[in-house]
């Protein structure tokens, strides 16, 4: 999943150890989101979310994937 999180977190002049710590993960969790190799649970983006004071879709941006969604995937969708 695209996400504004390296350029918001640079804006506030953190580091990623930095927003690790406000929002209880590691530095290499937040590396691996801001690298979209990981996507956050809704819990976890709505912590980051409050670190900025914005939303999670101001964060996060949901696009249309190729890739089938999890239901579609647990469905059998083709």
């Amino acid at each position: 999943m695209k996400n504004r999180l390296k350029s918001l977190r640079e804006h506030l002049g953190l580091t990623q150890e930095e927003l690790g710590k406000l929002v209880g993960v590691s530095r290499q969790t937040i590396n691996a989101i801001e690298t979209e190799k990981y996507e956050p649970s809704i819990w976890l983006a709505y912590d980051i979310s409050k670190v900025f004071n914005s939303t999670i879709e101001d964060i996060f941006l949901f696009e249309e994937s190729h890739r089938k969604s999890r239901s579609e995937q647990s469905r059998g969708v083709v």
